[in-house]
């Protein structure tokens, strides 16, 4: 294991480790592949951050052992840990490196400049990769003119909260599947061509923390013309937040680092191939309802404006529930719990990024100096 700068590699090796894959696993898999794409996956370098995660990590990399493409290396990066997670990575022979706690912007920093392949495949410690993680990522790198590939979130769990997070996640990829080249890669299941993220600089270490880093970096790497893909049988499953509280944080959270982002990136707050413009509405929608709603304590005319736009949110909600209702119409009502506590959310990270634009110093300006000079930035 490697101290404080990460500069050394940690002892063993994933290739030297046990990867034997259950045979149910393996009936369907061997016929859909080509040489081609398990060459690509042999130059592939899986780069994991990990904080305390000794629990986690575990499913994350036997899931890894279980592939159908085998990559290069995997890489675990103990971003500060008190627990065991250096010796449970290391247990399952994964390379690991140790740096202070810096986040995981930092951390996968780490790993990338430490990593072997031509390829490095992000994934996240409480992430599971289906079996054919690895080989679905790598596959649309045999298009030499792409630079980096979205996977997708999966989940078993069967909390009303956690279902509906997968509900809005589907909403997305939807989404995402209309354009042949996307602007945003998630770091859970995202892969990039180690030359070009070099060249990048990586992920931004100014997001100290996980949020928004991801969409920063793909945000850089589209403005400089770089062919991003969404493969949506590249799945990882995840464990989705189980209750509403949890899930309000995280949202509102979400809404303050993608102020930040738009500060750096202006023109993609109108537009880019994740962010439904229904969303966007309804987020604007609440907050007219909620500031009239406050007027009409003192101008009485204002409460039709704010019940108007409730009624607009409401209806804007409709696409929603028709795609739980059409699953299962039992979670229709709390998918219009959703729709609301999201918008709320939203609304409120949105002012609160609002307030912390100024703030917010950017440490790594490539690929996007033009956008922070515009901003009077640095």
């Amino acid at each position: 294991m490697a101290e404080a700068d990460g500069s050394s590699r940690g002892v063993g090796s994933f290739a030297e480790s046990q990867m034997i894959p259950e045979e149910r696993h393996r009936i369907d898999l061997l016929d859909n592949r080509v040489p081609e794409v398990t060459e690509l996956a042999s130059k592939s370098s899986v780069v994991i951050p990990a904080y305390n995660a000794a629990r986690k990590l575990p499913a994350c990399l036997e899931a890894l052992r279980d592939q159908s493409c085998k990559p290069l290396e995997v890489i675990v990066v103990d971003d500060g840990s008190t627990d065991s997670t250096a010796i449970v990575a290391q247990q399952y022979g994964a390379l690991v490196l140790i740096q202070r706690h810096h986040g995981p912007a930092a951390a996968r920093n780490l790993g990338m400049r430490n990593a072997r392949g031509d390829l490095i495949l992000f994934t996240d410690a409480d992430c599971e990769p289906s079996p054919t993680w690895v080989e679905e990522m790598v596959r649309p790198f045999m298009d030499p003119t792409v630079v980096g590939v979205k996977g997708t979130y999966k989940t078993r769990q069967r909390e009303i909260v956690a279902q509906l997070c997968q509900y809005e996640f589907e909403e997305r990829y939807d989404y995402l599947d209309r354009f042949e080249t996307i602007d945003f890669v998630d770091s859970y299941a995202g892969g990039f061509r180690t030359a070009v993220l070099r060249e990048m600089g990586g992920f931004d270490p100014a997001f100290s923390e996980a949020n928004n880093e991801d969409v920063d970096l793909s945000y850089r790497l589209a403005d400089a013309g770089h062919h991003l893909m969404f493969n949506r049988r590249a799945v990882v499953y995840h464990h989705h937040r189980t209750n509403w509280s949890a899930y309000f944080r995280l949202k509102a959270r979400r809404g303050y680092w993608r102020m930040i982002v738009y500060r750096l990136h202006p023109f993609k707050a109108v537009s880019d191939t994740y962010t439904p413009q229904l969303l966007k509405l309804q987020i604007l929608l609440l907050g007219l309802s909620l500031f009239f709603g406050v007027v009409a304590t003192v101008w009485a005319m204002s409460a039709w404006v704010a019940a108007f736009s409730l009624l607009l949110l409401l209806a804007s909600a409709v696409p929603f529930l028709h795609r739980v209702g059409a699953v299962d119409k039992r979670l229709v009502p709390w998918a219009m719990v959703f729709v609301l506590v999201r918008a709320l959310a939203f609304a409120l990270g949105v002012v609160w990024g609002l307030a912390g634009l100024l703030s917010f110093r950017p440490q790594n300006a490539k690929g996007r100096a033009e956008s922070i000079e515009e901003l009077g930035g640095e």
